[in-house]
């Protein structure tokens, strides 16, 4: 398989990478992770070993993507975003056994200075925001902003918002990619073409 790594990157033994993946200046990925095709990360970006990573998921610069988080395909994390994986860490307690395990689902976008609290999951397609604070489950498509992050919209696959309402029933095309979606009992679909 063919990957890059920038000579300043450090990839243990054992990591898998996939064909077409690069890693950028200052990375570290240990050798637990596994890692898909075509997938990118940026300067100062670290992979621990419980890492699960999808194909084409762009991590920018300054992540730390810690144990028990799984990245699904497709997934975009901004720079400097946060992830953890001990809910109460406390530097005089060991809790490693007490990892809760993060998954962000296929498409999602975690947006810049974004933290994720560990045992989420981040939906299918899902948008956050910069800066928010994500402390629990978040729908497919949602749109989420704040601290403690809420939902605030919906955004369609190609990253444009929906004119959804946040309940109820209803129906919209993206003006951009022309896909048409279904609010129903409170959850987005796409439908099929």
């Amino acid at each position: 398989m063919q990957f890059t790594v920038h000579p300043t990157a450090i990839v243990d033994e054992g990591a898998q990478i996939g064909e077409g993946t690069r890693v950028w200046h200052w990375v570290h990925i240990c050798g637990g992770a596994r890692i898909g095709n075509g997938s990118s990360f940026g300067q100062n970006v670290f992979v621990g070993n419980d890492v699960v990573i999808g194909n084409n998921v762009k991590v920018q610069n300054n992540v730390s993507i810690y144990d028990a988080v799984t990245l699904e395909d497709d997934v975009f994390c901004g720079p400097s975003m946060v992830f953890t994986n001990v809910y109460n860490p406390r530097s005089a307690v060991n809790r490693k056994n007490e990892y809760r395990r993060t998954v962000v689902k296929k498409g999602a976008t975690l947006g810049a200075n974004c933290t994720i609290v560990c045992g989420t999951t981040i939906g299918e397609h899902a948008f956050v925001a910069a800066g928010a604070v994500v402390n629990r489950d978040v729908k497919p498509y949602a749109l989420m902003a704040g601290v403690p992050a809420r939902q605030i919209g919906w955004m369609g696959e190609s990253g444009e918002r929906l004119d959804l309402p946040l309940s109820g029933n209803a129906r919209c095309t993206c003006p951009v990619s022309g896909n048409s979606y279904v609010l129903a009992d409170s959850v987005v679909t796409r439908e099929a073409k």
